[in-house]
């Protein structure tokens, strides 16, 4: 159960970061307060997380999915680049995440 939350909190930090682009520096009040709400779901989550999970391994684990998708949410809506490096490095932090979690079983 502590991994289906910490995978929630790692979405929650894609909408918290995906906010903040679309909030215009705090701009516009509704991706700012969309960028409020999801921070503080997801610290709840990744605070549910490590009650359970080894803390080290969460927090890569939270980072990491955040990593990914914002990267992913960054070249599909806003125009990030795109190249065959970036692709193969994102594969491998995926590759990483799942290590994390393979590891953090023994």
């Amino acid at each position: 159960m502590a991994w289906i939350v910490l995978i929630f909190a790692g979405l929650a930090e894609v909408g918290f970061t995906t906010c903040l682009k679309l909030s215009e520096n705090f701009s516009k009040p509704i991706p700012s307060i969309g960028f409020l709400l999801l921070s503080i779901l997801s610290f709840a989550l990744l605070t549910r997380a490590i009650q359970t999970i080894p803390l080290g391994t969460a927090y890569a684990v939270w980072t990491g999915i955040g990593a990914f998708g914002t990267a992913i949410i960054g070249i599909a809506f806003f125009k990030d680049p795109l190249s065959t490096a970036r692709i193969v490095l994102l594969l491998v932090l995926i590759g990483s995440i799942i290590g994390l979690k393979v590891v953090a079983s023994e």
